[in-house]
């Protein structure tokens, strides 16, 4: 008992294409969701505005912890101005090294690479000069040569008449 051969399927039609949906292809959001977010900042900053009059009202009311929050706001700034201080100094340290680099690394190549366009300029020129005026030269010598030579032959008949 021998299996038949297996009988070739063919493949499944093509699934008629969709253009993706705006939020799929990351061009941007639709319009409702452009309104969505806009209303939520909007309720956001509203919320953030009582609460800045709240906690002002509560601090007015009660020195004690005014004077508190104060003081961790002081630490907050200090730690914050810090933080700035040694971002500055890594700055200044890449942007040393950027200098560095530009001096010693892409000067030397955009030198060569001039001198590399110089070399290529002098060998076209002696190219031109020497090679290809002189076959101009001989090419339109023999051009009118064989324009000579075809009407000398033409005046004494020896020639076909085109």
């Amino acid at each position: 008992m021998s299996t038949p051969p297996p009988t070739p399927t063919a493949p499944p039609p093509p699934a008629a294409v969709t253009p993706p949906s705006p939020e799929k292809r990351g061009e941007g959001l639709t319009e409702g969701q452009q309104k969505a977010l806009l209303i939520g900042g909007i309720v956001l900053a509203v919320l953030l505005i009582i609460g800045a009059v709240w906690a002002a009202v509560a601090l007015v009311n009660n020195p004690a912890q005014a004077a508190a929050v104060r003081d961790v706001f002081l630490i907050f700034m200090a730690l914050e101005s810090m933080v700035i201080g040694v971002a500055l100094i890594v700055l200044t340290v890449q942007v040393a090294v950027l200098t560095n680099l530009l001096k010693n690394e892409i000067k030397p190549i955009l030198e060569a690479t001039q001198e590399t366009v110089n070399t290529v300029r002098g060998t076209t020129i002696f190219v031109s000069e020497n090679l290809v005026e002189p076959v101009m030269k001989l090419n339109s010598y023999v051009a009118g040569l064989d324009k000579l030579l075809e009407s000398v032959s033409l005046v004494l008949g020896l020639g076909r008449r085109k």
